[in-house]
């Protein structure tokens, strides 16, 4: 992407290269002319090597945000994949109590009981409160209660977050550098209006040139002013 702005200043410099080999001015006008295009080239090169700048430290700074993104929802699956673990368990060991509370084996459901992760062991203790085994309106099991709760998926489900809001962040980044990239490409045509003016003789078309390459310049320079910087 710097390789625009890279250009944009070499043409500058032949420019001022091809100014250097002219004759001295034969008029005011053209003195003055001729200063007032060595000070567009002079603009046009630095704001193309700011526009440069600022598009490179925007790469970056995607870059960076994309690959943080990346880390966050690797993080994430690994939390979800812990948390369906879990699930599996209690549900495993939930299922081996059921079966023995209902063959009259308390003291091995008492055993299951035990075993349950210390989250869900709230939700199952709030289910057994309804009488879930002659009770038909109790929830179908202790995950459906409003007491379950996993701490597990709620770090997964904030990382997930995190991670969509540092790749939003970097796709605004890469809208920055394009525009910045978009703001040196318009910076080469005041460049070209300027070769062209020195190829002309007649004051009034020469003098046109200049003062558009001058708004163009301008307006260049007020959308840099405008864009963030870093």
């Amino acid at each position: 992407m710097a390789e625009a702005g890279e250009t944009n200043i070499e043409i500058a410099q032949m420019l001022c290269e091809n100014k250097e080999k002219k004759t001295c001015p034969s008029s005011r006008f053209e003195l003055f002319v001729e200063i007032l295009e060595a000070i567009i080239l002079a603009l046009v090169a630095v704001t193309t090597a700011y526009s440069g700048y600022q598009a490179a430290l925007w790469d970056g700074q995607q870059a960076e945000l994309y690959a943080e993104s990346s880390s966050l929802d690797v993080k994430a699956n690994r939390f979800v994949i812990e948390n369906d673990q879990a699930t599996a368990y209690n549900a495993n060991t939930l299922n081996a109590w059921l079966d023995a509370k209902l063959q009259g084996h308390d003291r091995i459901a008492e055993f299951y009981e035990r075993r349950f992760l210390p989250e869900f062991k709230i939700a199952f203790n709030a289910w057994i409160k309804l009488d879930p085994i002659n009770n038909s309106l109790a929830p179908p099991g202790p995950f459906y209660m409003p007491e379950y709760h996993s701490s597990i998926m709620d770090e997964a489900n904030n990382l997930t977050k995190e991670a969509l809001t540092k790749f939003n962040e970097g796709t605004q980044a890469r809208s920055t550098a394009d525009n910045y990239i978009r703001t040196t490409v318009y910076l080469a045509t005041v460049l070209v209006l300027m070769a062209i003016s020195q190829r002309f003789e007649i004051k009034s078309v020469r003098a046109g040139l200049i003062i558009l390459s001058f708004g163009m310049l301008s307006f260049g320079i007020s959308n840099l002013i405008m864009l963030p910087r870093m």
